[in-house]
């Protein structure tokens, strides 16, 4: 199973390079550090149709992180929800990919539209505990940037989750601690993590964000609390010569860049 996930994750962030090129604007390094979380949840952990996206019993994702919807999209239509050619209008004219998701496009297997950095943990709750109301044995998995955390909002959020002993909910903090100004820790710091989201009431778990295993062995504990997973990751992971780089948050390579980038590229 790892060396499917691994395949699966070489195919996706190629699939973001190319449509990051072709679109000539988006979101590269962030998009490559959650690509092995995103696969991890499509292809091992959630409950998913992708033939009935709207099954009432299906596990929901929510990308709070919105910017880096190509992340998303390459997973989705790997996952078989939309044809992989559709890709290559990211940010086009009428295009169903926006540079943020949007519900308007009524793309499938998209739950949410996102883009305001904050929002997406609050969504979360509210459907976890709407599931929690009706009795849906249905799972909630919501990605996070770690620069993100530094909204309000997001705590907010956390303590509505606690209050409300959602343990449907699973938060994932795509850590890579940089954001589009530099280190996270430098800008508005953030450690001790850890401990912030233990007092808020939840149970928290420190991942490598890579190692497809751990993700999942994460993912699909079962706590009576809501669960956060720290993932640890790599800005730019698979490209060697971007990699940690904080230039890369939002910025989309040339074709010369590409076919670099697409010959660097690791599994």
């Amino acid at each position: 199973m790892n060396d499917l996930l691994r395949q699966k994750a070489f195919e996706i962030r190629r699939l973001i390079i190319e449509m990051l090129a072709e679109s000539g604007s988006g979101h590269l390094g962030g998009s490559l550090s959650s690509t092995d979380i995103l696969t991890t949840l499509y292809f091992k952990v959630m409950k998913h149709d992708p033939q009935k996206p709207t099954w009432e019993e299906r596990d929901r994702f929510i990308l709070s992180i919105g910017h880096i919807a190509p992340a998303l999209y390459a997973t989705l239509a790997v996952a078989g929800y939309f044809p992989v050619n559709e890709l290559f209008t990211l940010r086009k004219l009428g295009s169903r990919l926006q540079g943020h998701p949007s519900k308007d496009a009524k793309l499938p297997g998209l739950e949410t539209s996102s883009g305001s950095l904050g929002q997406g943990l609050g969504i979360a709750v509210g459907i976890a505990l709407a599931l929690k109301l009706k009795k849906n044995p249905a799972r909630v998995y919501c990605l996070m940037g770690d620069g993100e955390l530094q909204e309000g909002s997001i705590w907010e959020a956390a303590m509505s989750a606690s209050q409300y002993k959602l343990n449907n909910l699973v938060g994932i903090i795509d850590r890579n601690k940089v954001q589009i100004d530099g280190n996270t820790e430098k800008v508005m710091a953030l450690e001790p993590l850890h401990d912030k989201w233990k007092s808020f009431g939840w149970e928290v778990s420190i991942i490598d964000g890579h190692n497809h295993h751990e993700i999942a062995k994460a993912l699909q504990e079962n706590h009576e609390k809501p669960h956060v997973v720290i993932a640890k990751t790599i800005m730019g992971k698979g490209i060697p010569s971007i990699e940690g780089n904080h230039l890369w948050h939002g910025k989309a390579p040339t074709p010369e860049e590409k076919t670099v980038f697409l010959h660097e590229l690791y599994m």
